[in-house]
């Protein structure tokens, strides 16, 4: 209710701005114990609950515990690549206000795994997190990137996801193509081994991969060993149903208009894992049906982040509510 109430006058502030102000209330909240409601045990780890916060809205681990609070059973942090980058120019995050949608090009803008890293340290963090690591726009070597992410994060994280999927970083997307791909996951397989330990390693893909590229991702990732597949992160298509004015920015579409896109493909790669590898469901995940419609369809668990934006904080209460 008290979202309800404030909404009109955050949504006259700039997306970014809004959104960093949203980064800083947070990281002043004390945060709190996720409610344990149908737990789940993925890649040896015991989740409170099936609910997980995708990463983009914590790049840099600054609200760790005050997302804990809201009822996420999973924090994802990130994406964090080795050094600094500012990202894309502003503005790069838009509102689609009457499609209850967002288009972001941020570009992996983060202060660098390691400010981030030291942030984590001292993270109560009731919860389980992930950390999501990304490569540099002007690497000369992206493997070599996600190699070191990956090492740095195992040494810190409940578990490390590889994000390929980003439309925002040109080029960063050819690394969902095999062979490429498995040279990646190999590479990122021996990082993530620290003390004798394999800490879970995840792969996000984009749901606009054909039935051909998904096919390859699902065969690469059960080939070189990945815990779990998160499907997926935002699409460069456009529906014909979009009406907001801004719909016509360049960058990723999230949010409710994602939705049916982000089920076929969560329904196509459970069918090609054939029980073989965790799927967990991302994407126009915007009300408790929605939610319980991607469990119910195979979903190990569910992951959410845009629809914050126009349900507000209390939809991951309400989601738990309806499990």
């Amino acid at each position: 209710m008290l979202y309800d109430l404030l909404k009109p006058l955050i949504f006259t502030l700039d997306a970014e701005r809004a959104h960093r102000l949203a980064i800083r209330t947070l990281a002043w909240s004390s945060g709190g114990t996720p409610p344990r409601v149908r737990p789940v045990t993925l890649a040896g780890i015991e989740f409170p609950n099936p609910v997980g916060l995708a990463a983009g809205l914590d790049k840099d681990g600054e609200a760790i515990d005050g997302l804990f609070g809201l009822g996420f059973g999973s924090v994802e942090i990130g994406s964090l690549t080795p050094c600094p980058q500012a990202g894309n120019p502003k503005p790069r995050l838009f509102r689609l206000v009457e499609d209850r949608a967002v288009i972001n090009r941020m570009g992996f803008n983060n202060g660098g795994i390691d400010a981030a890293l030291a942030r984590v340290a001292s993270a109560r963090r009731p919860g389980v997190l992930g950390i999501n690591v990304g490569a540099n726009k002007d690497s000369d070597d992206r493997i070599a990137d996600y190699r070191q992410g990956v090492g740095k994060a195992a040494r810190h994280a409940d578990y490390v996801t590889i994000n390929v999927s980003s439309p925002n970083t040109p080029g960063l997307r050819d690394l969902q193509s095999r062979p490429a791909l498995d040279e990646l996951l190999a590479a990122c397989d021996a990082a993530r081994v620290i003390d004798g330990k394999r800490v879970p390693l995840f792969l996000k893909i984009a749901p606009d991969l054909d039935a051909a590229g998904l096919d390859g991702a699902v065969r690469a990732a059960i080939d070189q060993g990945i815990d779990a597949l998160i499907v997926g992160n935002t699409t460069i298509s456009r529906p014909d149903s979009l009406r907001s004015p801004q719909a016509a920015e360049a960058g990723g579409l999230s949010g409710k208009p994602l939705a049916a896109l982000a089920m076929t493909k969560l329904k196509e790669a459970l069918a090609l894992s054939g029980g073989q590898l965790p799927v967990i469901a991302a994407g126009g995940i915007d009300s408790p049906q929605e939610a319980l419609a991607r469990l119910e369809a195979g979903a190990a668990m569910v992951q959410l982040y845009s629809a914050l934006v126009h349900e507000g904080p209390g939809l991951v209460r309400r989601i738990l509510k309806a499990l």
